[in-house]
């Protein structure tokens, strides 16, 4: 039993704000305020460059992480890490790899600084992942920061049932409060609602996150790509402790640039071509913009 006061005191150090990402400058303007300790949710359609956007975000934090991952090889991850160290694309990357010597020291040597330590395998496990721990503790005597989970569909049983991923979204807040790392879970938006049909490039509202889980996190962000302007819009539909738009539209802009999987801030009139370029929305209240529950 704790009162309020020894509460705040002992998790101090769980609710302060993650290190801030330069590319992400709009989206803290926003009100938007991830945290250690949380869990941490990023849905989107297929498509939607979803593991890019989570590895350039830890990469950029760069704090202790273990990043889970079923839908990347090892070669694709390590791949996509030496390009945004060396603004080299993915194919530099891959051929400079190919071809060895120098080329493949220089993408090893870009890398010595990274704290990132994955774990791939399909399906992701609990044993796997308490396994992992366990090893990461071993070598670095700490619990990572930040754990990564790509992706929820991708636990064992979770594709089609209701109940297990429920089970996993459970398991994340466990996880997130034993060790006091920042979760970060991806998961799928519908791609068969109106929406996605009518509206392609908008981040899905939080009714078309399937299976209705993007309410377990404490913080969820929607988002999605223009294909044809690189624009990355990322809307925040839920934020326990701050403001959010559960039908995403409001949302912040940046540039996608998948080649070097890196993102950076849109210019104004890049937001404005954007907008422009996108299908009728309807307008956005402030009585949509309401603090998260």
């Amino acid at each position: 039993m704790l009162t309020p006061g020894r509460s705040l005191s002992l998790h101090a150090e769980s609710g302060r704000e993650l290190p801030r990402v330069e590319a992400f400058e709009d989206l803290y303007a926003s009100g938007v305020r991830p945290r250690h300790g949380e869990v941490v949710m990023i849905a989107g359609r297929s498509g939607t460059q979803k593991s890019g956007f989570a590895l350039f975000w830890v990469a950029q934090m760069n704090l202790p992480t273990l990043y889970f991952s079923a839908d990347m090889s090892a070669f694709t991850a390590s791949s996509r890490l030496a390009s945004m160290a060396t603004r080299d694309t993915t194919e530099m990357v891959e051929a400079g790899m190919a071809e060895g010597g120098k080329y493949r020291q220089a993408y090893i040597d870009a890398l010595a600084d990274s704290q990132i330590t994955f774990s791939f395998g399909s399906p992701i496990t609990w044993r796997q992942i308490d396994e992992e721990i366990e090893a990461y503790i071993e070598l670095w005597d700490a619990y990572p920061q930040v754990i990564v989970f790509d992706n929820l569909m991708d636990f064992e049983n979770a594709e089609s049932d209701y109940t297990e991923q429920m089970a996993v979204m459970q398991g994340c807040t466990e996880l997130a409060r034993d060790t006091g790392a920042t979760v970060i879970i991806l998961h799928h938006a519908s791609d068969k609602a109106w929406e996605a049909k009518t509206q392609p490039w908008n981040p899905p509202s939080r009714d078309q996150v399937k299976g209705g889980l993007s309410e377990k996190p404490e913080l969820a962000l929607s988002v999605a790509l223009d294909p044809t302007s690189m624009a990355y819009h990322v809307a925040c539909i839920k934020q326990r402790m701050g403001p959010c738009d559960p039908t995403a539209q409001r949302y912040t802009t940046m540039i996608c640039e998948p080649e070097y999987t890196r993102f950076r801030r849109a210019e104004p009139r890049q937001i404005i071509q954007a907008a422009k370029a996108a299908p009728a929305t309807e307008e956005w209240s402030p009585t949509k913009y309401a603090l998260g529950s």
